[in-house]
């Protein structure tokens, strides 16, 4: 056998013996989608709480709401960053929100990148670009810690500043927990510690929508703990709720939903 002829079947043995390539996203299909190194994996049903069941954040649901009714109608809409307190609903929302969308019309999907993924951020996109449906692209708690700033950064970049325009059936969902990426009054800080704030302050510059999420009151949290109890026909005791929150650092809708799974475990009931 010639050496072409070798060739040939050696890299026909491997052919062979190579995976065969994965089959191309069907970005029609799903409802929504995690974005994992340089690939989507499908999620066939998205997991979101129906808006009625989110409460102590109205004005928040109607805005991202809107936003989302926008981008799926193909008009303008911008990027949004949600930030604030731990617990109060920011992922929940962007879920809730897509979710609501999708009961009427398929034209929005909710694409979700894997922590680590922003370097392919770009081809993302190019697989995007061409599709005929609007797409929320989300990014669930933003770091801020040593290795996060350099995923600021580049996200700072994506969102406004590269010459690749994103499409406008493209937009970018962020939730942060840290405050200083909206607060702008700094006078002590030290060097290092303003440089961050900047680079927080402008990334939350590039984001046409900014929602803040407060840490609840003593009666909006026992408000959204009766929404759990009350269709399960359970009572509670509002100071052992309240003691609840103590033990746990803080009085939001993740830790009344904590407390009425406690109850409803109590008394031999799903949630």
């Amino acid at each position: 056998m010639d050496k072409e002829g070798e060739l040939a079947r050696i890299a026909a043995a491997l052919e062979r013996l190579a995976p065969p390539p994965p089959p191309p996203t069907d970005w029609l299909a799903h409802p929504a989608y995690v974005w994992e190194s340089d690939r989507a994996r499908a999620v066939p049903v998205l997991d979101a709480l129906p808006l009625s069941g989110l409460h102590g954040i109205d004005a928040q649901k109607v805005a991202l709401r809107n936003l989302c009714a926008r981008l799926a109608s193909g008009a303008a809409a911008h990027d949004a960053l949600l930030w604030g307190a731990r617990g109060m609903g920011k992922s929940a929302l962007v879920r809730a929100c897509v979710a609501d969308i999708q009961a009427e019309t398929n034209a929005l999907a909710l694409v979700q990148l894997a922590p680590g993924t922003l370097p392919s951020f770009p081809a993302l996109i190019a697989e995007l670009a061409s599709q005929r449906r609007a797409f929320l692209l989300f990014i669930d708690d933003l770091g801020f810690g040593e290795d996060g700033r350099a995923e600021m950064l580049a996200l700072r970049s994506l969102l406004d500043g590269g010459i690749d325009p994103r499409p406008a059936h493209i937009r970018i969902a962020v939730t942060a927990n840290r405050r200083s990426i909206v607060e702008r009054e700094d006078t002590s800080a030290a060097i290092h510690e303003r440089d961050e704030r900047d680079d927080a302050l402008a990334l939350a510059d590039r984001f046409g929508l900014t929602l803040g999420f407060h840490p609840a009151d003593r009666d909006t949290y026992l408000a959204i703990l009766e929404s759990y109890t009350a269709p399960l026909g359970l009572a509670f005791d509002s100071e052992e709720a309240l003691a609840f929150a103590i033990q746990r650092g803080n009085r939001s809708g993740r830790t009344a939903l904590q407390f009425a799974t406690e109850l409803a475990g109590r008394a031999g009931l799903a949630l």
